[in-house]
């Protein structure tokens, strides 16, 4: 008996904290408490009983909780669907008649004839609803009015996805015309349209939906995008006057600001001489959650939530919680934990600072979806690794400490420096991985010195995730450096990367 005892006492040490399942079970709802969840069920001791209950607290299921709960249980598990009210007998009616309409289609000698008689709304429900191979026989080139007609439906956003997809080559030569003037395009949609039309050489084409873009965007950097990129085709001032105007601090102000040889916008440090306040755990992913919870209730007074924490060890969310009581209006750029970090040069100063603030605002508890953790947001594989290569013991909820979190960055960008020169391309890697940043390298054409670049490279980094994670941490670097004391333009390093030899190592 008492070898048994010993032999759970040392499994359980192996696992760097117990959890056991009151204290899990207890914590209020969120993604927060799915980490522990997963921690709890990653237990050895954890029963498969334990485990059925314990998973019904879930906010939502990522993969990880998926698979801890499928090696207890057997099965992966469900969380409770909401109930959807039922549909109401137009709704139903409507659904039969593009159910009808589709097997019609279908039937027809001729499917792509039948499909352009219907209306927009049915020719997009038809084409987005069809197998791969169906889509294959609507792949003809359109007529102006056919196109024109279907930019009027919103459900041919999804159509116009599909068709790159699937790359059906006629139908995309559609894409050259002009949309309808009342168009229900997105302005996601308008943007890449705008691209594909460059690809082509059709400037005019490009600039009518840039203007699309424009309209439709809606938030003020999606506005400056659209207006930095008329610019480049129209060197109309006026779209960098939009751009100076501006309160986004992103790449197209600070880019513009190159152009008209202006200063870059002021941004706000914040300083304060108390050193910590009472009754708050920085390092706890749950009073994280509850004190968002309270960021995003509407009829709370943001400004008086801000007041109760400043101090040098809560100035992340001070700035935080102002950020959403402006409403973004202005741009926080606070610059914590100084004096661990002096020691590095300026420039990894700078980027750990521009990593920081676009993975978590430099909130130490935090926890991402799919439980990227800590302040520096690293996936628990790569704290395991990056554990192993320092000789460590790893332990996930070690990365809630600030400096901790540092010192594992740090190490992972000495890796990363290895390979790229480049801030931008560093963002890439440290987002998309190492393998996944080769890959946008090493594309035929990709930042080559030709017309637009390398700028229109940077619009075409496959993952959207990490084509716009880049383009904010260096937009953070920027602002960083300077804030450093380190006068550095974007245009500069932007230069920078039509030459393979100044940023990176695989070509």
């Amino acid at each position: 008996m008492r070898l048994i005892f010993i032999l759970v006492i040392f499994i359980l040490s192996l696992e760097a904290k117990y959890y056991n399942f009151s204290e899990v079970n207890n914590m209020p709802t969120c993604i927060e408490k799915d980490y522990f969840i997963w921690r709890y069920l990653s237990q050895s001791s954890t029963s498969k009983s334990q485990a059925i209950k314990i998973i019904k607290g879930a906010m939502r299921l990522n993969s990880k909780l998926k698979k801890a709960y499928r090696k207890k249980t057997g099965h992966y598990p469900k969380l409770t669907k909401k109930k959807t009210p039922p549909a109401t007998k137009a709704q139903k009616e409507a659904w039969r008649q593009k159910v009808e309409k589709s097997k019609l289609v279908k039937k027809s000698q001729n499917p792509y004839l039948t499909l352009m008689k219907q209306k927009a709304d049915i020719q997009t429900f038809i084409f987005n609803s069809a197998s791969k191979k169906e889509r294959k026989k609507f792949n003809h080139i359109l007529t102006p009015a056919q196109y024109k007609k279907l930019t009027r439906s919103k459900k041919f956003n999804e159509s116009i996805k599909l068709i790159k997809k699937e790359n059906l080559k006629y139908i995309a030569k559609s894409f050259l015309f002009s949309p309808a003037l009342n168009n229900a395009l997105t302005f996601r949609t308008s943007f890449d349209l705008a691209l594909n039309a460059l690809k082509y050489n059709k400037k005019d084409i490009a600039i009518i939906y840039l203007g699309e873009a424009r309209k439709k965007a809606y938030k003020r950097e999606f506005k400056d995008q659209a207006s930095f990129w008329l610019f480049l085709l129209t060197q109309e001032k006026i779209y960098l006057n939009s751009l100076e105007k501006s309160y986004s601090v992103n790449i197209y102000t600070l880019l513009a600001r190159d152009k008209m040889r202006m200063a870059y916008p002021k941004t706000i440090t914040p300083n304060f001489k108390k050193q910590r306040i009472k009754n708050f755990d920085i390092s706890n992913p749950i009073s994280w959650a509850k004190l968002k919870k309270k960021i995003f209730n509407k009829s709370l007074n943001k400004n008086n939530l801000s007041n109760k924490f400043k101090s040098i060890e809560t100035i992340a969310h001070y700035s935080y919680v102002k950020s959403v009581a402006i409403k973004y209006k202005k741009a926080y750029y606070p610059m914590p934990y100084r004096s661990s970090l002096s020691h590095l040069s300026k420039k990894r100063q700078a980027m750990i600072y521009a990593l920081a603030r676009q993975e978590s605002r430099f909130i130490p508890a935090s926890i991402s979806t799919s439980f990227a953790l800590g302040m520096m947001q690293i996936m628990p594989f790569l704290v395991k690794d990056i554990a192993k290569q320092m000789g460590e013991k790893a332990d996930y909820d070690s990365m809630f400490n600030p400096y901790n979190a540092l010192k594992y960055a740090n190490h992972h960008l000495n890796y990363l420096d290895k390979w790229l020169y480049n801030p931008l391309l560093v963002a890439y890697a440290y987002n998309g991985g190492i393998g996944f940043t080769k890959r946008q390298l090493t594309q035929k054409g990709r930042f080559q010195n030709k017309k637009y670049e390398p700028f229109l490279s940077m619009e075409l980094i496959d993952a959207p995730e990490t084509r716009e994670y880049g383009k904010k941490v260096l937009t953070n670097y920027i602002i960083y450096m300077n804030k450093l004391g380190v006068p550095i333009r974007v245009s500069n390093l932007l230069k920078d990367l039509k030459s393979s030899k100044k940023v990176d190592k695989f070509r």
